[in-house]
Protein backbone atom coordinates (compact mmCIF):
# COMPACT_ATOMS: atom_id res chain seq x y z
CA UNK A 1 0.00 0.00 0.00
CA UNK A 2 1.20 3.50 -1.02
CA UNK A 3 0.99 5.67 2.09
CA UNK A 4 2.70 9.26 2.62
CA UNK A 5 5.09 8.07 5.66
CA UNK A 6 6.59 5.09 3.02
CA UNK A 7 6.85 7.93 -0.13
CA UNK A 8 8.58 9.87 2.59
CA UNK A 9 11.16 6.82 3.22
CA UNK A 10 11.94 5.88 0.01
CA UNK A 11 12.73 9.30 -1.20
CA UNK A 12 15.51 8.98 1.61
CA UNK A 13 16.39 5.86 0.10
CA UNK A 14 16.78 6.66 -3.21
CA UNK A 15 19.20 9.86 -2.11
CA UNK A 16 21.13 7.71 0.57
CA UNK A 17 21.58 5.27 -2.37
CA UNK A 18 23.02 7.57 -4.81
CA UNK A 19 25.06 9.20 -2.43
CA UNK A 20 26.66 5.70 -1.79
CA UNK A 21 27.38 4.98 -5.64
CA UNK A 22 28.50 8.84 -6.13
CA UNK A 23 31.16 8.52 -3.60
CA UNK A 24 32.54 6.01 -5.39
CA UNK A 25 33.74 8.36 -8.77
CA UNK A 26 34.54 11.43 -7.20
CA UNK A 27 38.24 13.33 -7.94
CA UNK A 28 40.95 12.86 -5.39
CA UNK A 29 41.19 15.40 -2.28
CA UNK A 30 44.29 17.28 -2.77
CA UNK A 31 45.12 17.66 1.17
CA UNK A 32 43.76 14.53 2.65
CA UNK A 33 42.48 14.48 6.31
CA UNK A 34 44.18 12.80 9.20
CA UNK A 35 44.20 8.87 9.71
CA UNK A 36 41.20 9.91 12.42
CA UNK A 37 38.95 11.99 9.62
CA UNK A 38 39.63 9.33 7.22
CA UNK A 39 38.13 6.66 9.97
CA UNK A 40 35.82 8.54 10.70
CA UNK A 41 33.78 9.20 6.95
CA UNK A 42 34.76 5.41 6.65
CA UNK A 43 32.30 4.69 9.25
CA UNK A 44 29.89 7.03 8.58
CA UNK A 45 30.14 5.68 4.26
CA UNK A 46 29.09 1.89 6.31
CA UNK A 47 26.68 3.22 8.64
CA UNK A 48 24.80 4.91 5.31
CA UNK A 49 24.94 0.91 4.39
CA UNK A 50 22.62 -0.17 7.10
CA UNK A 51 21.05 2.76 7.02
CA UNK A 52 19.94 2.27 3.32
CA UNK A 53 19.27 -1.52 4.66
CA UNK A 54 17.21 -0.91 7.17
CA UNK A 55 14.94 1.46 5.65
CA UNK A 56 14.43 -1.03 2.27
CA UNK A 57 13.25 -3.79 4.59
CA UNK A 58 10.98 -0.85 7.09
CA UNK A 59 9.40 0.69 3.83
CA UNK A 60 8.57 -2.64 1.89
CA UNK A 61 7.90 -4.34 5.41
CA UNK A 62 9.59 -7.33 4.89
CA UNK A 63 11.64 -7.82 8.38
CA UNK A 64 12.35 -6.51 11.30
CA UNK A 65 9.01 -6.28 12.14
CA UNK A 66 8.50 -2.29 12.53
CA UNK A 67 5.88 -0.28 10.72
CA UNK A 68 7.38 2.73 8.55
CA UNK A 69 4.32 5.00 10.74
CA UNK A 70 7.08 4.50 13.68
CA UNK A 71 8.91 7.48 12.69
CA UNK A 72 5.85 9.65 11.89
CA UNK A 73 3.84 8.46 15.00
CA UNK A 74 5.19 10.70 17.73
CA UNK A 75 3.26 13.96 16.92
CA UNK A 76 3.18 16.86 18.55
CA UNK A 77 0.42 17.71 16.50
CA UNK A 78 -2.61 15.75 15.06
CA UNK A 79 -1.65 13.99 11.45
CA UNK A 80 -3.88 14.26 8.54
CA UNK A 81 -3.46 12.48 5.26
CA UNK A 82 -3.33 15.95 3.19
CA UNK A 83 -0.52 17.80 5.09
CA UNK A 84 0.73 14.35 5.25
CA UNK A 85 0.96 14.01 1.33
CA UNK A 86 2.05 17.83 1.14
CA UNK A 87 5.08 16.60 3.27
CA UNK A 88 5.72 13.59 0.77
CA UNK A 89 5.62 15.99 -2.40
CA UNK A 90 8.28 18.45 -0.27
CA UNK A 91 10.77 15.64 0.69
CA UNK A 92 10.29 14.40 -3.23
CA UNK A 93 11.11 18.08 -4.49
CA UNK A 94 14.02 18.10 -1.63
CA UNK A 95 15.49 14.62 -3.37
CA UNK A 96 14.97 15.93 -6.93
CA UNK A 97 17.04 19.33 -6.25
CA UNK A 98 19.78 17.22 -3.87
CA UNK A 99 20.26 14.80 -6.63
CA UNK A 100 20.31 17.27 -9.62
CA UNK A 101 22.93 19.23 -7.72
CA UNK A 102 24.71 16.19 -7.19
CA UNK A 103 24.56 15.12 -11.14
CA UNK A 104 26.19 18.71 -12.14
CA UNK A 105 28.89 18.56 -9.62
CA UNK A 106 29.74 15.63 -10.81
CA UNK A 107 33.55 14.21 -10.03
CA UNK A 108 33.67 17.58 -8.06
CA UNK A 109 31.55 16.29 -5.33
CA UNK A 110 33.14 15.84 -1.53
CA UNK A 111 31.28 14.51 1.42
CA UNK A 112 33.20 17.19 3.43
CA UNK A 113 34.75 20.85 2.11
CA UNK A 114 37.80 20.14 0.28
CA UNK A 115 39.96 20.91 -2.51
CA UNK A 116 39.84 18.06 -5.49
CA UNK A 117 42.11 17.73 -7.65
CA UNK A 118 41.25 19.77 -11.06
CA UNK A 119 39.21 21.29 -8.36
CA UNK A 120 36.12 22.98 -10.99
CA UNK A 121 33.69 25.84 -9.92
CA UNK A 122 30.06 24.84 -10.69
CA UNK A 123 27.58 27.49 -11.97
CA UNK A 124 25.17 25.50 -14.39
CA UNK A 125 22.14 23.88 -12.87
CA UNK A 126 20.57 24.56 -9.88
CA UNK A 127 23.85 26.52 -8.72
CA UNK A 128 23.06 28.87 -11.10
CA UNK A 129 20.88 30.20 -8.57
CA UNK A 130 21.98 28.58 -5.26
CA UNK A 131 25.78 28.13 -4.30
CA UNK A 132 24.87 24.94 -1.96
CA UNK A 133 21.46 23.44 -3.37
CA UNK A 134 22.56 19.85 -1.82
CA UNK A 135 22.50 21.38 1.36
CA UNK A 136 18.92 23.17 -0.08
CA UNK A 137 17.39 19.46 -1.13
CA UNK A 138 18.59 17.83 2.20
CA UNK A 139 17.11 20.58 4.68
CA UNK A 140 14.30 20.45 2.37
CA UNK A 141 13.80 16.26 3.02
CA UNK A 142 14.59 17.24 6.48
CA UNK A 143 11.68 19.84 6.54
CA UNK A 144 9.26 17.21 4.79
CA UNK A 145 9.23 14.61 7.80
CA UNK A 146 8.56 17.71 9.91
CA UNK A 147 5.72 18.79 8.04
CA UNK A 148 4.36 16.02 9.61
CA UNK A 149 4.52 17.25 12.72
CA UNK A 150 6.72 14.16 14.25
CA UNK A 151 9.15 14.47 16.65
CA UNK A 152 11.71 12.73 14.77
CA UNK A 153 11.14 15.00 11.81
CA UNK A 154 11.39 18.05 13.52
CA UNK A 155 14.60 17.60 15.35
CA UNK A 156 15.88 15.79 11.95
CA UNK A 157 14.75 19.58 10.56
CA UNK A 158 16.57 21.57 12.82
CA UNK A 159 19.77 19.56 12.89
CA UNK A 160 20.40 19.19 9.22
CA UNK A 161 19.41 23.09 9.23
CA UNK A 162 21.72 23.80 11.97
CA UNK A 163 24.76 21.53 10.49
CA UNK A 164 24.79 22.96 6.59
CA UNK A 165 24.20 26.23 7.73
CA UNK A 166 27.90 25.60 9.89
CA UNK A 167 29.45 24.08 6.79
CA UNK A 168 28.41 27.26 4.71
CA UNK A 169 31.44 29.47 5.73
CA UNK A 170 33.80 26.32 5.42
CA UNK A 171 32.95 25.66 1.92
CA UNK A 172 32.42 28.84 0.24
CA UNK A 173 36.15 29.84 2.59
CA UNK A 174 37.68 27.30 0.34
CA UNK A 175 36.28 28.26 -2.94
CA UNK A 176 37.02 31.62 -2.16
CA UNK A 177 40.71 30.16 -1.81
CA UNK A 178 40.64 28.36 -5.15
CA UNK A 179 38.48 30.68 -7.40
CA UNK A 180 39.54 34.36 -5.83
CA UNK A 181 38.24 36.12 -9.18
CA UNK A 182 35.58 33.82 -10.17
CA UNK A 183 34.35 33.48 -6.81
CA UNK A 184 33.11 36.77 -5.81
CA UNK A 185 31.26 37.12 -8.79
CA UNK A 186 29.79 34.33 -8.21
CA UNK A 187 28.55 35.01 -5.14
CA UNK A 188 27.18 38.31 -6.57
CA UNK A 189 24.87 37.03 -9.01
CA UNK A 190 23.51 33.66 -6.23
CA UNK A 191 21.74 33.23 -2.81
CA UNK A 192 23.03 30.49 -0.43
CA UNK A 193 20.06 28.11 0.22
CA UNK A 194 17.05 30.18 -1.12
CA UNK A 195 16.85 31.49 -4.74
CA UNK A 196 15.96 34.50 -4.62
CA UNK A 197 15.80 35.34 -0.73
CA UNK A 198 19.00 34.52 1.32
Amino acid sequence: MITYENTIILSWVIYILVWIVSAFNVKRDMHRGSGHQSRFWLVLLWLSFVILFISIRVATGKALKINPGVIFSQGIFPQFQLIGWIAAVVTIIGVVIAIWARVNLGRNWSSKPAVKENHELVTTGPYAYVRHPVYTGVILMAFGIAITGSIFGIGAFIIASFFYILRIGKEEKIMQEIFPNEYPEYRKRTKRLIPFVW
